[in-house]
C-alpha cells in the first residue's frame, strides 16, 4: 500500500468506472505507437491501459509508487520510469509520435501541459484530468471569462474539448473541488505564420491587464498609432480568438521590420 503524498499534490483515483472512462476517452489513433502515463500513483488508469495494443511508458517521480508499480506490472519492466516527467528528458520514448494520459497534480498541471507544448510534434493527442476549474480555462473558446494565457498557447496546436467532471469522492484523499477531463487533439498546424516568441509575449501581456483593451494592455510594446486603430486593438485580449492573436502580433512585428 502507497499512501497519497501531501507535498507532492497526490490524489489517488479509487473509483474503477471512471478510470475505465478516462482511459476509453483516449482516441488511440494510429499515427502513434505509444502511450506514456503521467503519475500513475496506484495505477488506477494503468490497470486498464495496459489491455491496449499500444506500447505503455509510466513516469512517476514518487520512489514508492514506482516500487509499488514494479511489483503490480513487472511486464513493464523498464518502460516504468522514475522521474519528473517537467524535465523529462523524450529521448527516452522509442517512437517518435504518441498519446499521453494522466491524473496531473492540481499544483502542477499548467506545467505538465507547457511541457506538452515543447513536445508538440511527438504528442498527438491528450486526456488528462486535472482542477475542473483549470479544465475549463483551458478548454473554453473566446470570450469567456475562462479563457486565458494557456487557452490561447494550447489551442494554436491542439483542438481541446471539455469531456466530463469528477466528484471528489472518486479520490482518496477527497480533495475540496471538482476536478476535469478534457481531450487535446493535435491539430494541422505546422507552423502559425507568426513569430512565435513575439506571440507568446502579446498573449502574456494581454491578459495580464484583461480589463483594459489591447491598445493599453500592449503600451510596453510602444506600437505606432497607426497600428493601434486597427480594429483589433479595440478589443479585450479574452475577445481574440488563435488566428486574431496571430494577426495582432504580425501587426506589432511590422514595427520591427
Amino acid at each position: 500500500m502507497v499512501y497519497p503524498k501531501k507535498y507532492l499534490g497526490q490524489h489517488f483515483l479509487k473509483n474503477d468506472d471512471i478510470a475505465k472512462k478516462v482511459v476509453d476517452s483516449l482516441l488511440f489513433y494510429k499515427e502513434y505507437k505509444s502511450v506514456v502515463e503521467v503519475g500513475p500513483g496506484m495505477g488506477a488508469l494503468t490497470e486498464f491501459l495496459i489491455h491496449t495494443e499500444k506500447k505503455l511508458y509510466l513516469v512517476e517521480i514518487d520512489a514508492k509508487c514506482v516500487e509499488y508499480l514494479h511489483k503490480k506490472y513487472p511486464a513493464l519492466g523498464g518502460n516504468i520510469l522514475e522521474n519528473d516527467f517537467i524535465t523529462l528528458d523524450f529521448s527516452c520514448f522509442a517512437d517518435d509520435q504518441m498519446g499521453i494520459i494522466g491524473n496531473f497534480p492540481y499544483n502542477i498541471s499548467s506545467q505538465i501541459l507547457f511541457k506538452i507544448l515543447e513536445e508538440k510534434e511527438r504528442v498527438m493527442e491528450v486526456v488528462c484530468m486535472m482542477q475542473k476549474e483549470v479544465a475549463k480555462r483551458i478548454s473554453n473558446k473566446a470570450g469567456t471569462k475562462e479563457y486565458g494565457i494557456v487557452s490561447v498557447l494550447l489551442q494554436c496546436w491542439y483542438d481541446i474539448e471539455y469531456l466530463f467532471d469528477v466528484p471528489p469522492e472518486a479520490f482518496h484523499p477527497i480533495p475540496k473541488v471538482y476536478s476535469g477531463v478534457i481531450r487535446l487533439k493535435r491539430n494541422t498546424s505546422k507552423t502559425l505564420l507568426c513569430d512565435e516568441i513575439l506571440l507568446k509575449k502579446v498573449v502574456k501581456a494581454g491578459f495580464q491587464q484583461r480589463r483594459k483593451t489591447l491598445k493599453n494592455a500592449l503600451k510596453s510594446f510602444q506600437i505606432d498609432e497607426k497600428i493601434t486603430s486597427n480594429a483589433l486593438f479595440q478589443k479585450r485580449a479574452e475577445q481574440l480568438n488563435v488566428q486574431q492573436f496571430i494577426e495582432l502580433t504580425n501587426l506589432i512585428a511590422n514595427k520591427y521590420s
